[in-house]
């Protein structure tokens, strides 16, 4: 039997580090044994008791940090930054800043390694040397890896857990493994790109750049001409070549993601209305409202009293 999950309509909510600490807090004696926590580090160590925990808290939630995690056994099916994707065992998994992520299924044989770091974690790069897979450019990725590469990945993720359990938290070293784990990562992504641009049809490659871009910049921008100047396309051939890869226009697809962005706005923030529809380009807060009314049948104000 699998675990049900909460309705996927919610609106995002922030789940950082701090966030999950709070909610582990009560829970800690039990949960010991599979999970590390501290102000600038997470590690998951396989038991997905913590996880399932976390999604009693109304998913779907944004991260604002960076997590890398192993799914060792069982599946997920969720809804990652607008792309529902089938997750199952031997995948690689990236969540960077940004991300909105929604839980859909989970299995009862789930079983995932990992850590997180929160803006606190002193980052083994410098900015212009950041490894391509985190440099901001990709928002997250799932890999199929081979055998040996799972452990690979295990390996690093095992010793990264040894010596975050020892008494005394030895950062360099700590840094040292998360940094070896994000270079396996991002070899790995790199030779997943090489092999996917040699295969994947044009039509593919347009509608991933333009998830991309919808995810970047759909706060300040949704008008399709702008996303086509991006893209070097015209209007006309950027809309056809959406809807027949997605079956969803791109209009609608430029929708969803605003509205996911005011929901957060609206639930999680203490903005007005009308700061919200200035700082999301509107014209004025009656359009603002009159757009919010007619994608999700409530009005701002409705939609903030049922919070």
């Amino acid at each position: 039997m699998e675990n049900p999950l909460p309705d996927k309509g919610r609106s995002p909510k922030v789940m950082s580090l701090s966030d999950m600490r709070n909610i582990f807090q009560p829970h800690l004696q039990q949960l010991r044994k599979d999970i590390f926590i501290n102000d600038e580090l997470a590690v998951l160590h396989g038991s997905a008791n913590a996880f399932r925990l976390m999604m009693k808290h109304q998913p779907p939630f944004s991260i604002n940090d960076h997590r890398l995690g192993i799914v060792a056994s069982g599946e997920i099916d969720a809804n990652i930054n607008l792309v529902e994707k089938h997750i199952a065992s031997g995948t690689l998994i990236f969540l960077g800043p940004g991300t909105i992520i929604s839980p859909l299924r989970i299995s009862d044989d789930l079983e995932i390694y990992g850590f997180g770091l929160s803006d606190k974690f002193p980052m083994p790069f410098l900015p212009e040397q950041m490894p391509a897979a985190f440099n901001g450019r990709v928002r997250d990725f799932q890999l199929a890896a081979s055998a040996t590469d799972i452990a690979t990945a295990r390996q690093i993720l095992e010793t990264l857990w040894q010596a975050v359990r020892q008494a005394d938290y030895n950062r360099p070293l700590v840094s040292s493994l998360v940094s070896a784990q994000m270079h396996h990562y991002d070899a790995l992504f790199r030779r997943y790109t090489d092999w996917r641009q040699s295969r994947q049809s044009r039509e593919q490659t347009i509608f991933d750049r333009f998830i991309y871009l919808v995810n970047l910049h759909t706060p300040k921008e949704r008008h399709i001409p702008f996303y086509a100047r991006k893209m070097c396309l015209t209007e006309r051939y950027l809309g056809t070549v959406i809807r027949q890869t997605s079956g969803i226009t791109a209009k609608e697809w430029i929708d969803r993601a605003l509205i996911t962005r005011i929901q957060v706005e609206l639930r999680h923030t203490g903005k007005s209305v009308a700061q919200i529809s200035d700082e999301m380009n509107f014209p004025n807060p009656s359009f603002f409202c009159k757009y919010v009314k007619r994608l999700m049948q409530v009005t701002p104000a409705e939609y903030r009293g049922k919070a």
